[in-house]
């Protein structure tokens, strides 16, 4: 497979930090996720992947073409950046109207691929209020609107689910799906593991600049999973779900908490564990109140990966 974007010692620093750290990576069709807590280097990454920065060392290619500097390339790209930057008095029709005149649409042009992208963003109902009294996860929707105008081939989503509602995350990460389905190749920046586990499997783990791993996110997760994983479940019975538990050879402990009464338990091979959980707890007429895992997201992936 040929690249989408190819990579090469790549470092970008802002006068002694090194947001970017020597990163030589290769991306290709469908969607990545770009996974890392704040501060990791993704905004600064995908900036230099849309061209909006030049890289202080190493090389970067979308398509081929070196990117900074190319304005040839900006057709053919999409970004929706973190940050909102609105004419706020407009309204969200004009706005986006606006902007495909820019990209050289007729004004006739404009306002049917305008209506074209707000209803793919189901923002036809609000087009005509102004962006000012947009909420925040609609004017979410606007960026979104004005990434897919004209028709981009690579799109990079920063942080697109950003202030959104429930339906407005399933609506965004069904829209994604469906743009790698219309053969369009999409890189998603988050800070939350399950919304990305969500999208896609390929992932990208970045920190402090550097990337820690890249692959399928199952092989990621295993990266977890070598070290114990702990549990913690709230129940009516927490002594005999205790005692069932122990008979496993992938169970490494069981405590209860003073604190909260809470079961916590250590296991070697969560998803064996999680499977088996809703049988035990059916036979045994035990009654969940609540069931957690400290270790099941992003920031423990980092935890272990850094140690």
């Amino acid at each position: 497979m040929i690249p989408i974007i190819e990579m090469k010692n790549l470092c970008k620093w802002y006068n002694q930090v090194m947001a970017v750290n020597d990163v030589t990576l290769n991306l290709y069709t469908g969607i990545t996720g770009l996974l890392g807590p704040n501060g990791a280097g993704k905004t600064t990454l995908i900036r230099l992947i849309v061209g909006l920065l030049k890289p202080d060392r190493g090389e970067i290619k979308v398509f081929g073409d070196h990117i900074w500097n190319n304005y040839t390339l900006n057709h053919r790209i999409g970004y929706c950046p973190d940050h909102d930057a609105f004419y706020e008095g407009m309204t969200g029709f004009q706005f986006i109207v606006n902007l495909a005149m820019l990209n050289g649409f007729t004004r006739s042009e404009a306002e049917d691929r305008a209506l074209d992208v707000l209803r793919t963003v189901n923002m036809l109902d609000n087009k005509d209020k102004r962006i000012g009294a947009y909420s925040k996860g609609m004017k979410q929707r606007i960026k979104l609107a004005q990434t897919l105008l004209h028709d981009p081939d690579l799109i990079l989503l920063d942080e697109p689910l950003s202030s959104m509602d429930p339906l407005g995350r399933h609506d965004t990460i069904e829209l994604i799906r469906q743009l790698e389905q219309e053969g369009k190749s999409v890189i998603v920046s988050s800070h939350i593991l399950h919304e990305v586990e969500a999208m896609t499997d390929n992932i990208i783990l970045i920190n402090n600049g550097r990337i820690l791993a890249e692959g399928d996110v199952h092989e990621i997760r295993e990266l977890i999973d070598r070290h114990p994983h702990n549990v913690y479940v709230n129940c009516d019975k927490p002594r005999l779900l205790a005692s069932i538990l122990v008979g496993y050879d992938d169970v490494v402990s069981t405590n209860i908490s003073k604190e909260d009464s809470a079961l916590i338990i250590e296991t070697t091979k969560p998803d064996e564990f999680y499977s088996r959980l809703p049988a035990i707890i059916l036979e045994n007429d035990i009654k969940i109140e609540n069931l957690y895992s400290p270790d099941d997201n992003l920031q423990a992936v980092f935890k272990y990966l850094i140690g």
